[in-house]
């Protein structure tokens, strides 16, 4: 019979049992992180979602995030089917500005023609007193040596080109143009396949569009303002390598709520239940 500890004996190895409970748990909860670290793409959106219905159940809601193959991509422009960054396109445009400035100096200066970097674009805008008759489409004769200087240029370079007619907002109705609508479509149409004749741009990066007198430049109240925003503008157009019709559509952030009066300045809805419309 194996002899007994003595009782003090017992009392100081006690430790090694709560030593090896805590040896125990650290390995678990290392295996438990290994998997986790393991586990594939698909566990991980179950995990999200199961995370997601939580919140949801308990009035909570999380905007999902997108994985990274679903994220949009970077926005960048292609020049000759090369991939450009915004800094490269920007410098680009500007070289162009910058010639397109000294070819066209009197005009400037004239105040006849302004080269601008716009929103979409490097933009070039004629003005009507320049280079239209009041109430035609047709190009001035002595216009002629300036657009064909422009469509010199534009045939050096890669880019999209959107023919855009603007009028003010004075109306017209003659025996040829019943609205603005059709003046500035008519401008912009002629302008495009005189470019087209003079084969500056490729007709399948040209496009024509009339805007009326609704993108004006400047105010209609003055004589002054009406002039500037009766113009064509030649917008140079980078081409984006972003196909939007390929890009997965956006997750649905939850059931629509209309925003009552209850609601606070923070956008948060006040207590009780949210209405569905």
């Amino acid at each position: 019979m194996k002899p007994a500890l003595p009782r003090g004996r017992a009392g100081q190895d006690r430790w090694l049992v709560s030593y090896a409970d805590f040896i125990t748990l650290l390995f678990a909860f290392f295996v438990v992180m290994y998997a986790f670290a393991k586990a594939d793409q698909k566990k991980q959106q179950q995990v999200s979602a199961a995370i997601e219905t939580a919140f949801r159940t308990m009035g909570m809601h999380t905007e999902p995030a997108l994985p990274r193959e679903n994220a949009p991509p970077a926005p960048h422009a292609v020049m000759n089917d090369t991939l450009l960054s915004p800094d490269e396109v920007r410098a680009d445009l500007d070289r162009i500005q910058r010639q397109l400035s000294g070819l066209l100096a009197a005009q400037v200066d004239a105040h006849a023609v302004s080269i601008q970097m716009g929103r979409d674009g490097l933009v070039i805008s004629l003005r009507e007193a320049g280079f239209f008759a009041s109430g035609s489409a047709t190009p001035k004769p002595e216009s002629l040596p300036a657009l064909r200087q422009i469509a010199a240029a534009l045939a050096r370079t890669p880019y999209d080109l959107r023919v855009e007619g603007h009028t003010d907002n004075v109306p017209i109705h003659t025996g040829e143009f019943d609205s603005n609508w059709e003046l500035s479509t008519a401008r912009a149409t002629c302008i495009a396949r005189l470019l087209l004749e003079l084969k500056a741009v490729p007709p399948d990066r040209l496009s024509a569009a009339g805007y009326a007198e609704f993108h004006p430049v400047a105010g209609n109240a003055t004589a002054e303002g009406r002039a500037q925003n009766r113009r064509v503008d030649l917008v140079i157009l980078p081409r984006s390598k972003i196909d939007f019709a390929e890009m997965p559509a956006a997750p649905a952030a939850g059931p629509w709520r209309r925003i009552g009066d209850g609601d606070t300045a923070a956008g948060q809805p006040a207590s009780g239940p949210a209405v569905q419309p």
